[in-house]
């Protein structure tokens, strides 16, 4: 399997469909130009396509195992993840107090994209580390932050997220993990906690555990919940891995795809914990953590739907039956649908990522809105499109992509993962049309007259394609007033569709301004996706806005197949 990470469609959507020209112009970001863009995105495909693509295949067939107790990484990583920590990648976005770059989001989100597309498996490490480094920043205490960041930040430390409990999955609030306090300033932290990605490494020198966990006097549920630093190894006087804490990886999971990523169950036996930020606000902590995480793997769909489809079309050119296989009409269907589709998202994907830059360079209530607001369509359309990229993929390849050995099947069972963490997607759905859209509905709006605007102003150069993404927008703006009009167990009834569909009209949006500056190139990409993506957002409305009786008026028993009564 080849894979050439794709640094020219990621530089064209940063240069002329989302808005990064702004964030370079504001002070805090006055040195990441696009000459930084170009620098950066360059040395980032470097890394993915010459050092990192080649670990994938490794992952898969020799996945990561534990040898009397200790963990052995997939051959290459080691290596592999050298190459990250060394070349700065860990911390390109973290703050330079600590020893990162400053970079923006926006140029972090690429490169992990360009990373999880050559090899997801050893990817996931820096994601959960880059998670626990905003979260440290935001939450944790200076003590803290001298202690860990630094360590973090230059990769020689990785991080890991325990928030799942064999008992408490989405329901975090049910876990069962104790907190005790020491009486030191530390906390003694005793429970399990189960799907803990990178639990154990031998990539790094420490494995820095933010653990959830409740303390004798917190209340019941997510609200009397507290986030500890639990470390592998206990830093001596001078920062450094000491003692061994009391913690073990009992097993690793088998999982269907992302064999070299081990996820432990991991058990904790009174260890020595720290407390991030203030007893019993844990999840404020955690959820800092999350939100990096959920546009982070919006991005590994993503870029795992890139490589799928990279292989796929160098499979339809040299596959001959009657000629390339890339020019029966049904198969270039499959591909340019797959190839507008991952435009799309990876525009909203960025286009998030830079409404982040936004906020937290100028402080606007309105870029912190719109980052919140895309955030859920991001991960969800990401991961579902990565989905649905490699499962073409597959098809495209006919029986060969059934078979092992061609690596297609890889694509899909590493990808499938992604639209489970970090909130299953319809969970992602429900965040959209509860949460996001309690504000009345205000940022939504924002961003539908934007769409609007945009597409009015591009009618006289293409008006039956600016037409089309209009009536989308004015429609998508009429369901959202009548899902707002709803109970939330109705919008909770119609909320993946409905995501569905804003994603569908934003990447109408988006391959429409695309076309300014993309030539025939990109006019005929967005005819695709304009003509044969967009319209299902018609019936995407048609469903989330069905209401919630006919739901509820199937019996379990209907449901288990049972068709007396």
């Amino acid at each position: 399997m080849s894979y050439k990470a794709p640094v020219e469609q990621i530089e064209f959507i940063l240069r002329h469909v989302v808005p990064y020209g702004e964030i370079a112009a504001t002070e805090r970001f006055s040195e990441a130009g696009f000459d930084t863009v170009s620098a950066i995105l360059t040395e980032a495909g470097k890394l993915a396509g010459n050092v990192l693509a080649p670990l994938n295949r490794n992952g898969d067939e020799t996945p990561a195992r534990l040898e009397n107790g200790k963990l052995r990484s997939s051959p290459g990583f080691d290596e592999g993840f050298r190459a990250i920590a060394e070349g700065g990648w860990v911390g390109l976005a973290a703050d330079p107090e600590h020893g990162g770059m400053g970079l923006p989001q926006a140029l972090n989100m690429a490169v992990a994209e360009m990373m999880a597309g050559a090899c997801l498996s050893l990817q996931l490490n820096p994601l959960l580390t880059q998670g626990q480094i905003e979260a440290l920043e935001h939450h944790a205490s200076d003590d803290l932050k001298a202690l860990y960041l630094p360590k973090l930040i230059s990769g020689e430390w990785s991080g890991t997220m325990n928030l799942t409990e064999p008992g408490a999955g989405s329901d975090v609030g049910a876990l069962t993990t104790k907190a005790e306090r020491n009486g030191d300033g530390s906390y003694s932290i005793t429970g399990q906690k189960i799907f803990i990605t990178w639990g154990d490494s031998d990539v790094t020198g420490n494995v820095c555990h933010a653990v959830l966990a409740r303390l004798p006097d917190g209340a019941k549920g997510t609200r009397g919940i507290s986030l500890f630093m639990v470390p592998k190894l206990i830093p001596d006087e001078n920062g450094n891995p000491g003692v061994a804490n009391s913690l073990k990886v009992v097993s690793l999971e088998e999982k269907t795809g992302i064999h070299g990523s081990p996820t432990c169950v991991m058990s904790y036996e009174g260890a020595t914990g720290w407390l991030i930020g203030e007893e019993h606000k844990g999840m404020a902590a955690m959820f800092t953590m999350m939100n990096c995480a959920r546009l982070g793997v919006g991005m590994q769909g993503i870029g795992v739907g890139e490589a799928a489809l990279q292989q796929a079309v160098t499979y339809a050119q040299e596959r001959i039956q009657m000629g390339p296989i890339i020019r029966h009409p049904d198969v270039r269907r499959m591909l340019a649908t797959a190839r507008a589709e991952i435009f799309a998202a990876r525009a909203i994907a960025l286009a998030c990522a830079t409404a982040i830059d936004l906020e937290r360079a100028t402080g606007d209530a309105d870029h912190a809105a719109r980052a919140a607001f895309l955030t859920p369509i991001a991960k969800a359309y990401g991961t579902d499109t990565g989905w649905r990229v490699a499962d073409t993929a597959v098809q495209v390849h006919g029986g060969m992509g059934y078979i092992e050995e061609t690596g297609a099947a890889q694509y899909l069972r590493d990808v499938r993962i992604t639209q489970i963490y970090e909130g299953t997607n319809g969970i992602q759905a429900m965040d959209l049309v509860g949460r996001k859209l309690s504000d009345g509905g205000e940022a939504a709006a924002r961003l539908l007259d934007e769409i609007l605007d945009g597409a009015k102003s591009a009618q006289g150069d293409h008006p039956e394609l600016a037409n089309e993404v209009w009536q989308a927008a004015e429609t998508l703006r009429e369901a959202t007033q009548t899902m707002l009009e709803r109970d939330l167990p109705e919008r909770f009834a119609g909320a993946v569709p409905y995501l569905s569909a804003f994603a569908r009209v934003l990447g109408g949006y988006y391959h429409l301004l695309a076309v300014r500056a993309g030539g025939e190139a990109q006019l005929a990409l967005a005819r695709v996706f304009i003509r044969r993506v967009l319209p299902r957002f018609g019936t995407d409305l048609e469903e989330a806005l069905a209401g919630l009786e006919d739901l509820t008026a199937i019996r379990d028993e209907t449901l288990a197949g049972e068709m007396a009564g």
